[in-house]
């Protein structure tokens, strides 16, 4: 659980997004601080999407700037965020369903053989990204019975976890999750929300973007909420009700009329 004391690991200050006539995001602000589950909400055209593309390289802002590690940033495409560190896991998961648990697990970063046979044959290492697909499994403590079988035959939420593993095997700096639980049962789910502490647990923070509230108040260490493309607050889950969260995810309730040991 991360004190207002704890590192920040990323921020975002005045971000401004602009399509045409419509301003996606207009003078955003953002911080994820170390070892936290920061879960990002907000009504359909809150700019919760725009914020979190400008996050990972998806989309470049008009204005305001990005910080890593209090170290101003600017990435371009989502190659450049993803060397520095940040690992996105999309609603669509985005896995090859015929491939195998290891070779999904390296999809797009494949290990190539040393030598005559990696450089110029271009070969793969197939055996070493089997072992280290298992270690990383083993170490997010992914019950899979074997990273050889192809992920078509697993069940949506084993899916799921093999995405966020992906994500949460080679980030270094910060995960971001979209949606991860959607249109998953409550086994699934929950199975999934476990990986997630892990995640957070190993000391990576986690951006969680979700639209399932009881989700959001059982695993997030503090709740973004975003509306009209700004911050409307940064919330205590622990201490405030889902129904107030909700008025002010709405627009309901101020930010002003917020009792302050709610705010986080």
């Amino acid at each position: 659980m991360s004190t207002s004391n704890t590192k920040l690991v990323m921020q975002a200050k005045g971000l401004v997004k602009r399509y045409g006539q419509v301003t996606a995001l207009d003078g955003a602000d953002f911080e994820l601080r170390a070892g936290e589950i920061m879960a990002v909400i907000g009504d359909n055209g809150a700019g919760k999407s725009s914020l979190i593309k400008a996050l990972s390289g998806a989309t470049i802002p008009d204005e305001g700037e990005i910080l890593l590690d209090g170290k101003p940033v600017q990435f371009r495409t989502p190659i450049e965020a993803r060397r520095a560190g940040i690992e996105c896991c999309y609603q669509d998961l985005a896995v090859a369903p015929a491939m195998t648990i290891a070779e999904n697990l390296f999809l797009g970063r494949e290990m190539r053989r040393e030598g005559f046979l990696g450089n110029t044959l271009r070969m793969l290492d197939k055996k070493k990204m089997l072992q280290v697909a298992i270690e990383r499994m083993a170490d997010l403590k992914v019950g899979i019975r074997s990273m050889t079988q192809a992920v078509e035959t697993l069940s949506g939420g084993q899916r799921q976890c093999v995405a966020v593993a992906r994500a949460a095997a080679f980030a270094q700096h910060v995960v971001i999750l979209d949606e991860p639980t959607a249109a998953l049962g409550v086994k699934e789910g929950n199975m999934v929300l476990e990986l997630i502490r892990r995640v957070r647990d190993r000391g990576l923070p986690v951006i969680l973007i979700s639209h399932n509230m009881p989700h959001v108040f059982e695993i997030a260490d503090r709740i973004h909420v975003a509306r009209l493309g700004k911050r409307a607050a940064v919330l205590n889950p622990k201490k405030i009700s889902m129904s107030d969260t909700v008025a002010v995810m709405t627009g309901a309730m101020s930010a002003d009329q917020i009792p302050a040991d709610c705010l986080a």
